[in-house]
């Protein structure tokens, strides 16, 4: 089952700029607004409204003051769940982002959700090893198939340790921005729906990967929308699709990323789901991630 009508979000207690991730999130930009938590989390409140007014099961978890975490609004990064029942805990880069790993988290996703076979991959961190979720994997579960930009937040080692435990093939390549920074997750350039992938194709360089991913994706039948990199750098390749409660598929993505699809490729998207779009433009200058990154879906 590639898509899912239940979610859960993070609602964040003050979410602010994170000086631990910018480092290798290019995407970040420091911002002296003082009402960014405020905006933040209003943006937050009208996602998780949209996606309930379209019939999607939302469970919003509200973050707490202490540990303090300022990017608890992206929790798909140090989990994931799946059919099999098992929830996965992922090795995170930033220090303070291993702290979101919090206790009321996971109680829910544990007792209420049924999540009762952990598959704790975190005892990487002390090997400095890292792989963020579904930031640094874009999964196609119907084909058991993990796509993964290399990354400082990608280590292959943990990919491999991940796809021999969940049963996984991974498709592995290398991926840049706009100025050649290696892009920090691959979500940021990529999206697998049940019959579309939306992609940045010129972030991958390497010819021979390039068309292994083109391969992939057109094996599984794949339609392929291909975005620009200033697209991408327009959150264009972080969007989610999901399916509300009657099984309708619905597109995931922020007011930037909408604006800047061009009008055959909106009409792609909009032929195969329901395209739903938010404002999310604090969220993603201050915290350099947007939609996708704010759903982790729930397989239970």
């Amino acid at each position: 089952m590639q898509t899912t009508s239940k979610v859960l979000m993070v609602r964040p207690f003050i979410f602010a700029y994170n000086d631990q991730t910018a480092g290798n999130n290019h995407f970040q930009q420091e911002s002296d607004d003082p009402d960014i938590a405020t905006k933040a989390a209003a943006e937050f409140d009208a996602l998780a409204d949209i996606l309930l007014r379209n019939d999607v099961d939302v469970i919003v978890v509200q973050d707490t003051p202490e540990p303090w975490t300022p990017d608890s609004i992206f929790p798909n990064n140090w989990f994931s769940s799946h059919l099999t029942g098992q929830l996965v805990l992922y090795p995170m880069f930033a220090p303070n982002r291993r702290t979101e790993r919090k206790s009321e988290v996971l109680r829910v996703l544990r007792r209420e959700m049924g999540h009762t076979k952990i598959v704790d991959l975190t005892h990487w961190e002390a090997e400095q090893e890292f792989l963020e979720g579904t930031g640094s994997m874009v999964f196609d579960r119907d084909k058991n198939t993990a796509y993964c930009c290399r990354s400082p937040r990608t280590s292959e080692k943990v990919v491999h340790d991940f796809c021999a435990k969940m049963n996984f093939d991974a498709v592995m390549f290398d991926g840049v921005d706009l100025n050649n920074n290696p892009l920090y997750h691959t979500n940021i350039m990529m999206s697998i729906g049940m019959q579309v992938a939306i992609i940045c194709l010129q972030a991958i360089k390497d010819e021979v990967q390039r068309q292994k991913v083109v391969a992939r994706l057109q094996a599984s039948g794949k339609v392929i929308v291909d975005i620009s990199p200033d697209q991408m750098n327009q959150f264009a390749g972080n969007m989610l699709e999901l399916k509300n409660r009657n099984g309708n598929p619905l597109m995931v993505m922020s007011s930037t990323a909408r604006k800047s699809l061009t009008f055959q490729q909106e009409n792609i998207i909009g032929t195969y789901t329901r395209i739903l779009s938010s404002d999310l433009s604090t969220i993603e200058q201050v915290g350099g991630g947007s939609a996708r990154c704010m759903i982790a879906e729930i397989f239970a």
